[in-house]
């Protein structure tokens, strides 16, 4: 094994320590650890989902995994490298509020144009449902994916232009926190 694909270069863990809110240290393990999982230092779609599978075991995480997936792949390559997924992981894990925000309103849209509709929220809220199975007890007016998603709408959609603005998704996130911390995995469960 070549040296560079053993450890991280002193370039990259600079850069890592940069724009990452993990210390040299916490860099290396996780590097370590992700290599050891993911010899060939790409992780691709199917060996993402079956980590959310070990998570979620009694749900179908699939689809929830696919989308979530495709917000980490940062260059659409299909596979995402050491950078994306440490970087993702320090956004989702230990971020600023407006980071995790972001984040989150890139997850929900899912055809990245800028707004989230009705229908990319429904088809998150669902993959959730699928996902979190029978593990969580809803309130009646959530307990299916549309009554949840016609709740968020109402609260959020000030222009009611069935469309969430990345303004209307903040300020409605301030109001119902859970919109961000959607079923992603924290450093702490692995």
């Amino acid at each position: 094994m070549g040296k560079s694909q053993s450890k991280l270069t002193p370039d990259e863990l600079a850069t890592l320590q940069k724009n990452t809110y993990f210390d040299k240290k916490e860099l290396q393990q996780w590097y370590k650890g992700f290599r050891k999982d993911c010899p060939s230092g790409h992780l691709n779609k199917e060996e993402f989902g079956s980590i959310y599978k070990q998570f979620f075991p009694f749900g179908e995480p699939g689809d929830f995994a696919d989308y979530v997936f495709n917000v980490f792949d940062n260059d659409k390559s299909g596979t995402i490298d050491f950078t994306e997924f440490i970087c993702a992981l320090s956004v989702t894990s230990r971020g600023r509020l407006e980071e995790k925000l972001k984040w989150a309103f890139q997850l929900y849209d899912i055809d990245k144009d800028g707004t989230i509709t009705y229908d990319e929220m429904l088809q998150i809220v669902t993959s959730i449902y699928k996902m979190t199975g029978e593990m969580v007890k809803l309130p009646q007016d959530e307990d299916t994916p549309s009554k949840r998603v016609d709740k968020i709408f109402r609260n959020m959609d000030r222009d009611h232009d069935a469309r969430l603005t990345f303004d209307e998704f903040v300020e409605g996130s301030k109001q119902d926190p859970t919109i961000v911390q959607v079923g992603v995995i924290q450093p702490s469960r692995f």
